[in-house]
């Protein structure tokens, strides 16, 4: 179910109350008793559908059906976290349930998950394990176990799930689906019931990513009642050619279809411009480690642990054992887990110079339900070795299907990670790889660069402009108010040329080249010192942005004005 199909069918006659009947029969006829922790009854369901008739109709999503996790408030029905002892019935919607059903979404059931939403699995609760949609011998995934199979079964458009450490893109590989992580903070988690509250982030399945993108900018927001809610604009593109990262080493685990699956993916980029470029992942993968091999497991205890001690017994076991050895971590322990992860981070952010995307398997490999049950700890952290670190490194991230395995009875996929703010350009470059138009934004005026240097085309750091979809506007020169410096090569930067406003200068030979205003800022962020972007002024009288140094650059530098330009410098 597609949300484009039901408004095609909306426009032919059908009533939003007779979708939720129809939708109601499919779930008889689906017959899976833990796939919803609450289901409300028909009559119920009706009334929401009815009141809805009264609104708009050019409300964006005016009768779209979806699903929210049970660990996420939908005023008056409860919510269970999985855990019956746990249920309480808020008064107010969740946030991102507030802004979706004013813009005319209809909830329909609370979706089963791994309790108090620990685990990757989706056999973590008492209420049963949610069906894997396209085969039940398959693990469904987790925690958002039931949030992906409603939309893989064809009972919703799209469903609400969190990602802590996965969450939210392991179901969507095994059950073919979009399983889109946003930047933290992008989308409130007021109203959540915390897993790692610093961490948490709610997140969308669907079967298209064009539904994602409907969803994104209604469920976003800045909410000033939730504290870890921040303003992010959007920022990065990923443009025609573009490169992406695959690491030098991967582990599937023994997984006899998965690696030639992850190759096929890799293929799949080149053939849409991208060039693939070997990682490091190490310093990605140690931060993983630190998620539940570290301190950071205590935060679940921060959540639920009062509840734990006071119902011991209304916990599921695993989980319960799970949540009980966090409390050995104390406070000394917590700051040397942030110390390691702030150089971690540091280490990894170094691949962000080289690669726009990072490409990786969702999983590495692929379990049945036995699998689990018989071996329920580490078959769960295999699951999360490509997924744990991403909320701890502040990345954005989007899965994708990637293909059929075990004789087509399984499903599996791959991930598309960037830093933060970058989820419009992921969920750009996830629809070229599905195939798929997005929804179009409105657009925006564009940005001039002027560039005097090694970002000129044919140099060497020209990819950075082109990667970005920039457009020469012009071959030009600046008044003859400049004069151009050599600052010596410093680490790893080459040579790079300093050009400094001044009395008795010249003019300097340049381009202008336009970007949109995501990728101008993506781009200037990454400017090293002693250069910076200031106005730059044109031999025609124009004032714009581009490249200058500070004064400090031309301290025993070799001045190159003569020649006119960084080109015919190089050229000498």
């Amino acid at each position: 179910m597609k949300i484009a199909e039901v408004r095609r069918r909306y426009e032919t006659g059908l009533t939003p109350p007779e979708l939720i009947a129809e939708i109601y029969r499919k779930i008889t006829a689906w017959n899976d008793p833990a796939l919803f922790i609450h289901l409300p009854a028909l009559d119920e369901l009706a009334v929401l559908a009815a009141e809805l008739q009264a609104r708009p109709r050019d409300l964006p999503l005016w009768g779209i059906p979806f699903v929210v996790k049970d660990n996420i408030d939908v005023a008056g029905w409860p919510t269970t976290a999985a855990c019956p002892a746990f249920s309480y019935v808020p008064r107010e919607d969740a946030e991102v349930v507030r802004r979706l059903r004013e813009a005319g979404a209809i909830p329909i059931a609370k979706a089963n998950l791994d309790q108090f939403a620990t685990g990757l699995v989706g056999t973590r609760s008492p209420y049963g394990a949610a069906r894997n949609a396209i085969d039940a011998e398959f693990l469904p995934g987790g925690s958002s176990s039931g949030s992906a199979s409603a939309v893989a079964a064809g009972l919703c458009c799209f469903s609400l799930g969190t990602d802590t450490a996965g969450s939210g893109r392991v179901p969507a590989a095994f059950q073919g689906l979009i399983g889109w992580k946003p930047s933290k903070g992008l989308l409130s988690t007021r109203g959540v019931v915390p897993a790692c509250r610093s961490l948490d982030c709610v997140t969308v399945f669907a079967n298209s990513v064009a539904d994602v993108a409907t969803v994104v900018p209604i469920a976003a927001g800045y909410d000033e009642a939730d504290p870890y809610s921040r303003e992010l604009k959007p920022c990065g593109a990923i443009g025609p050619k573009f490169r992406f990262g695959v690491p030098a080493v991967l582990d599937f685990s023994g997984d006899p279809d998965t690696p030639g699956l992850f190759t096929a993916a890799v293929k799949r980029m080149e053939s849409l411009g991208g060039e693939a470029v070997t990682i490091d992942l190490t310093p990605f993968v140690e931060a993983a480690k630190l998620l539940y091999e570290g301190p950071w497991v205590a935060e679940r205890w921060a959540a639920v642990g009062g509840f734990v001690e006071e119902n011991p017994g209304a916990v599921f076991p695993v989980t319960r054992k799970i949540l009980e050895a966090s409390k050995s971590w104390d406070a000394a322990s917590a700051f040397r887990a942030q110390y390691r992860l702030a150089e971690l981070a540091k280490k990894a952010a170094k691949v962000w110079d080289t690669v726009e995307v990072l490409l990786l398997p969702t999983t590495p490999r692929i379990y049945t339900v036995a699998e689990v049950l018989d071996e329920p700890y580490q078959t769960n952290a295999t699951l999360g070795r490509y997924t744990n670190f991403m909320n701890l490194l502040d990345l954005s991230a989007v899965a994708v299907p990637a293909g059929q395995a075990r004789g087509g009875r399984a499903r599996w996929g791959v991930t598309l990670a960037a830093p933060a703010g970058w989820d419009r350009a992921l969920l750009e470059l996830a629809a070229r790889s599905q195939g798929e138009a997005l929804p179009v934004q409105a657009a925006s005026a564009k940005i001039p660069v002027v560039v005097c240097g090694a970002h000129l085309e044919g140099l060497p750091l020209h990819w950075q402009l082109a990667d970005r979809g920039a457009t020469l506007r012009s071959r030009t020169k600046t008044a003859p108010a400049y004069r151009m410096y050599v600052i010596p090569p410093a680490g790893s930067l080459p040579p790079r040329p300093a050009l400094i406003r001044s009395e008795g200068g010249a003019a300097i030979e340049v381009e202008v080249w336009d970007l949109d205003p995501a990728a101008f800022g993506d781009f200037v962020s990454k400017i090293p010192a002693p250069l910076g972007i200031g106005k730059v002024l044109l031999e025609n009288g124009e004032e714009l942005p581009g490249f200058i140094a500070e004064p400090r650059a031309a301290d025993g530098a070799e001045e190159i004005t003569a020649y006119g330009g960084w080109k015919a410098w190089l050229q000498r």
